[in-house]
């Protein structure tokens, strides 16, 4: 199947549309694959929107620790929605074309969105740093203003950037077979579709790249230091092992996050091969968002405790509904 083209005066090729090569299964191979990125899919969008839904409905849950995770969780809805069903598309009815304009859009979605779960985990390493080692201005330091700031901060700060190389990469000309040899359109893989010299982009693109992956990665370093350095502090082994369980879900998320992340668009372009790069792409784009919620919710005891209250809440309507008499 040939990605649609038109002609312009002087004979110049216009790409209208790309192909997306995708994953490459035969027969029960395939039905299994896309059963378990469906499933997967699902899982991503019930477990973020419960922990958006009781962080947002439970007042226990009204601390900045929970405002962040719950934009952590909004980040992975929106930037699931952005890619998986596509996806999917692709695996079920083998739907691989995907418009100029999609493919743009897309590919800026996914900028935006992992820019934006970068900066929001430096931020809740900060918030943690600053709950343990200065617990008496904790308040202060973390208001509810101070807290909106830091996570309007992390949204907008994938906007210029999302918008700058998406428009920069889509006014380049476009030639050859228009194949983009992954499930969605990333940086890339478009950007070897480009019949154009593209040192300058991609010198930027690595630069930017460092940038948007190191500040947070050296907060969070910094953070965790600060945080080891004052939990040794603390007498009690008891006490250490409770100021560590509230650091454990992060941390955890922070290294899946960045080991994937970092393999993908840190490294040179022949480091991996194609398949390859799916697979550590598919692990970041899938299979993080959907161990997020699952992380924080077995890690943490207030997350467990809200949802059987909102559980137990609803149970009870029920009863009372059904033993209510009937006007």
């Amino acid at each position: 199947m040939r990605p649609v083209e038109e002609m312009k005066p002087g004979n110049q090729t216009v790409t209208t549309r790309f192909l997306l090569l995708g994953f490459v299964f035969q027969g029960k191979v395939q039905v299994l694959f896309s059963m378990l990125i469906s499933i997967m899919f699902l899982a991503i969008l019930i477990g973020n929107s419960l922990i958006v839904v009781i962080t947002t409905i439970d007042p226990v849950l009204h601390m900045p620790m929970y405002y962040f995770l719950k934009n952590l969780a909004l980040t992975e809805i929106c930037y699931s929605l952005s890619i998986v069903p596509k996806m999917l598309a692709i695996l079920l009815v083998d739907r691989k074309t995907i418009s100029f304009t999609s493919c743009a859009l897309q590919l800026s979605c996914v900028i935006l969105f992992v820019t934006c779960e970068c900066f929001l985990l430096g931020v809740m390493a900060y918030d943690r740093q600053v709950a343990i080692c200065h617990p008496l201005h904790y308040a202060t330091m973390m208001s509810r203003d101070h807290c909106f700031r830091m996570a309007l901060g992390s949204w907008v700060s994938g906007v210029p950037v999302a918008l700058g190389f998406t428009t920069w990469l889509f006014l380049l000309p476009f030639c050859g077979s228009n194949t983009v040899d992954d499930f969605f359109c990333d940086i890339s893989p478009v950007l070897k579709l480009v019949c154009a010299d593209t040192a300058l982009f991609e010198l930027l693109v690595f630069i930017v790249t460092v940038i948007i992956v190191m500040i947070p990665f050296f907060l969070v370093a910094i953070s965790y230091l600060c945080i080891i350095h004052a939990v040794l502090q603390i007498p009690s082994a008891v006490g250490q092992r409770c100021a560590f369980s509230t650091c454990a879900a992060h941390l955890l998320v922070v290294t899946l996050f960045y080991s994937t992340t970092g393999i993908i668009h840190l490294q040179p372009r022949s480091s991996l091969s194609s398949n390859m790069k799916r697979m550590v792409s598919l692990s970041y784009t899938v299979v993080t968002p959907m161990l997020n919620p699952i992380i924080y919710t077995l890690r943490n005891q207030e997350v467990k405790q809200s949802l059987r209250r909102c559980i137990d809440k609803g149970l009870l309507r029920k009863q009372m509904a059904i033993f209510s008499p009937s006007r």
